[in-house]
């Protein structure tokens, strides 16, 4: 007999396997003798009131053996499956390319920047040297801005596919189990490459086609039907199905889709700054003591607030994290954050921002590139005021509430450094006012957080795309280019790996559908 239930067990017994058999047996009112084993199916932290205790829903095997269901993926070889192209590498790319195994489908993947190791060389000398590879850099490359830039699996994309199965394939190539039942689901950026490395031998063995270095300069179509891609090494790629899985930073090909005349649209996306405090602060504020639980995770937060009828709202936070660099040409400023897999640094910090709308750049009703050139604006304004080699400009949480330039920023985790500045200088005036309107308020629901320990770190930037690439709602295909399949972050369809990941299975499933 199997029976489920839910138990709030505290830290220190969070791996005490006899302990938690033994509030099972409790709970369920029979002999301790009779639980067999036990299967966690969820578990998440509950620190609402001052004591903290994991939530977690368990199946109790009474009378019987425990038996646990594993995931095992049914790829079958495509050497000779109908091709489909796919151009990006990153999560959609990667499950798009992972579908088309298991539907006989042989996935020819074709991505600009390089293998997820080769990339390391790259970000290195983004991080020392403050210099950017167009083509491989935090957001280009094996396993696209995901991998570099934390590998948080947490999504509400529940509606849209099947989160369960992205995560067990995850599972299958090396991820920990434990992303199977956490509320907030992370690999880490230092567990993620060895895994997308798994994934992408697994796609060649199988085969498919995985190409680095190869950038897609050009989309043939032939009386409104997509034909082959070709690249800037000369190359031609034939196929009658083209996912376009570029990600939100590909600029050139929505140049390459305005020289055809395709439909573009301009999209809503936020920006603001990314925030940084020491995590001590935040591990405080959350659970309600003066030093963490070892059995306990660096706390996170989420916080939104209306100021001047506008939304301002944390995203992607990252605690025992870092900021990183993630321009994609020279010239420009962009942060984001990451956590290793144990999230074992001193500094938690998260993207800080607001919704831009169409209305505030009114040339956006009109010209879909619009925003993105008010987004390139911005970004190159914020690599001005640093003055060069990547040096951010930041200031102090409540010298910008109060009108102040720092006098110095404080220590943190971007590597390539920071300038104080007035951030005024950078932010839109909407922007600001909305930013410093929300964080004393965001001060008063978490004790600490207003505090001169902060720093604020332009620019957060990146948080979606500013432009969409439109496509019908049923077959996935761009309106007016058949067997065009514009997907995930970089088309305007998803945010985050597993929503983007999701999405690429969806156009691979709507491919197999007219197939």
């Amino acid at each position: 007999m199997q029976k489920e239930i839910e138990l709030a067990i505290a830290p220190e017994y969070r791996y005490d396997e006899a302990h938690i058999k033994q509030l099972g047996a409790q709970k369920l009112k029979v002999s301790l003798t009779r639980i067999k084993g036990f299967h966690i199916r969820k578990r998440s932290i509950d620190a609402r009131s001052r004591a903290v205790v994991y939530r977690v829903r368990i199946v109790f095997f009474i009378d019987e053996e425990p038996v646990i269901q594993t995931f095992t993926s049914t790829t079958q070889q495509v050497h000779n499956g109908k091709p489909v192209i796919i151009i990006g590498a990153g999560p959609a790319g990667l499950f798009a390319a992972y579908r088309c195994l298991e539907l006989g489908l042989k996935p020819i993947v074709i991505e600009r920047g390089k293998a997820v190791r080769e990339r390391r060389r790259d970000l290195a000398k983004i991080n020392r040297e403050g210099v950017v590879n167009p083509e491989s850099n935090y957001c280009f490359g094996e396993g696209g801005a995901g991998t570099y830039s934390d590998g948080k699996l947490y999504t509400r994309s529940n509606k849209r596919g099947d989160v369960q199965k992205v995560l067990a394939i995850f599972v299958e190539h090396g991820a920990d189990p434990d992303i199977m039942v956490d509320a907030r689901p992370h690999i880490g950026t230092n567990m993620l490459p060895h895994i997308i490395e798994d994934m992408r031998n697994k796609i060649i063995d199988m085969g498919g086609e995985v190409h680095f270095d190869t950038k897609v300069v050009d989309i043939v179509a032939q009386f409104g039907q997509v034909t082959a891609v070709k690249t800037a090494d000369g190359k031609r790629f034939d196929a009658q199905h083209i996912v376009l899985a570029t990600g939100h930073s590909a600029r050139d090909i929505f140049e390459l889709f305005r020289s055809k005349n395709w439909l573009l649209e301009a999209k809503p996306f936020a920006l603001g700054v990314r925030i940084e405090h020491p995590q001590e602060i935040i591990d405080q504020a959350q659970y309600h003591c003066s030093t963490r639980h070892e059995n306990l995770p660096p706390a996170y937060y989420s916080l939104v607030e209306q100021v001047n009828d506008r939304g301002v709202f944390s995203f992607c936070m990252c605690p025992g994290g870092i900021i990183a660099p993630c321009a994609t040409d020279h010239n420009e400023i962009v942060v984001n954050g990451w956590s290793p897999s144990k999230r074992n640094n001193p500094h938690a910090n998260s993207g800080t921002v607001i919704q831009i709308n169409l209305e505030d750049v009114p040339q956006a009703l009109t010209d879909p590139f619009a925003l993105l050139d008010f987004q390139r604006k911005i970004e190159q304004q914020a690599f001005l005021l640093g003055g060069g080699n990547l040096v951010a400009p930041a200031q102090r949480m409540v010298d910008f509430v109060e009108h102040r330039v720092s006098r110095d920023t404080p220590i943190n985790s971007y590597k390539p450094g920071t300038r104080s500045v007035d951030l005024t200088e950078v932010l839109p005036s909407f922007v600001h006012q909305a930013l410093r309107g929300a964080l004393p308020i965001f001060g008063k629901k978490m004790k600490g957080y207003y505090t001169n320990e902060a720093i604020l770190v332009g620019v957060e930037s990146r948080t979606s795309s500013p432009v969409r690439i439109p496509r019908d709602k049923d077959s996935l295909q761009h309106p007016e280019v058949k067997g065009l399949y514009p997907c995930a972050e970089g088309a305007g369809y998803a945010g985050g790996i597993v929503s983007a990941a999701i999405d690429g299975i969806n156009c691979i499933d709507a491919i197999k559908n007219v197939l």
